[in-house]
């Protein structure tokens, strides 16, 4: 009987000290996720702040030319979008020791919308500063809608060997029908609209929507044949058969159809042309810190938050 006396607060003894231990322990848990997630937004801070000085272009007290890329397929959420090549094109225009812009082409082309904004903005921009030239210069390929970009520009230089032209619109397009009868499947899809289901891959050719479909391809062609006409002008030696169908060329062909203006690179252009060897990098993209932000997880954000102090405030 003494002995359960004496066992019993030894007992109870040890449920407290393991209670309380375990609550230590799960506050030091929650000081070190507290802190790593501090240093992941004194870091994020920081980075950003870096970014933004290093991201804008350099003050100098000389004329200079900006450079611009366009790299990559143009397009929304793409290598190359509108917004990004338009806060650029800005910038450069209205910095006053900006004497001239390069756009640095390396591009297959892209959606014919996107492609027509930053086309557009070229023109609104050289129209309100006609002091300014504007030069593409192509890398490795200029083909389709960054064509169309490229002839919002005064003048257009390549590489010998630079692929250019592809003057044409695409809609690609497949069918199964014959697949689907040698092995016994058929469509039952249901659609409320008799051309809801245009030009689907699993029915028989409609010979009302192929015609619709075409004429849209040819609208669109028409507008950026116009562009084209617009940009180049009196330039142009080719047939507009040949020219607007589609094909592309080399740099040197490019030269004699009058699609481009001369053969060089940036740095020719803006030694040789522009008489300006200062060249300067205006191109706006994403920053590292504002892809992984875009991708951070619900879970993180509502951490984040918690250490922040936000979960119970309400911010106006």
């Amino acid at each position: 009987m003494q002995d359960q006396v004496e066992s019993s607060p030894k007992w109870e003894r040890e449920v407290v000290e393991k209670a309380l231990l375990s609550t230590v322990q799960e506050q030091r848990r929650s000081r070190r996720w507290g802190i790593f997630f501090k240093l992941i937004i004194l870091g994020y801070i920081l980075g950003m702040t870096i970014y933004w000085f290093q991201g804008k272009p350099k003050q100098v007290l000389k004329d200079h030319v900006a450079l611009i890329d366009l790299m990559g397929t143009i397009g929304q959420g793409q290598e190359v979008e509108a917004d990004h090549v338009a806060t650029s094109l800005r910038r450069a225009f209205t910095e006053q020791k900006v004497k001239a812009i390069i756009l640095r082409i390396n591009s297959p082309g892209g959606t014919p919308v996107q492609s027509a904004y930053i086309h557009d903005e070229i023109k609104r921009l050289r129209a309100l500063h006609p002091e300014k030239k504007v030069y593409a210069v192509v890398v490795d390929i200029c083909a389709s809608g960054a064509y169309f970009v490229a002839v919002g520009a005064d003048e257009i230089y390549a590489n010998p060997s630079s692929i250019i032209g592809s003057i044409g619109v695409l809609l690609p397009g497949f069918g199964f029908v014959d697949a689907m009868q040698k092995i016994g499947v058929e469509q039952r899809g249901l659609s409320a609209g008799k051309n809801k289901m245009f030009m689907d891959p699993f029915s028989p050719v409609n010979p009302e929507q192929v015609q619709f479909a075409q004429g849209l391809l040819d609208d669109v062609h028409k507008h950026f044949i116009n562009a084209v006409k617009d940009g180049r002008g009196t330039k142009l030696k080719g047939k507009d058969d040949e020219l607007f169908s589609g094909l592309f060329w080399t740099g040197d062909k490019a030269l004699g159809l009058g699609l481009i203006d001369g053969l060089g690179s940036a740095g020719f252009v803006a030694r040789e042309v522009i008489k300006i060897e200062e060249i300067i990098d205006y191109t706006a993209t994403h920053s590292f810190f504002d892809r992984v932000a875009s991708r951070m997880g619900a879970s993180m954000t509502k951490q984040l938050s918690s250490e922040l102090g936000l979960n119970n405030r309400t911010l106006r």
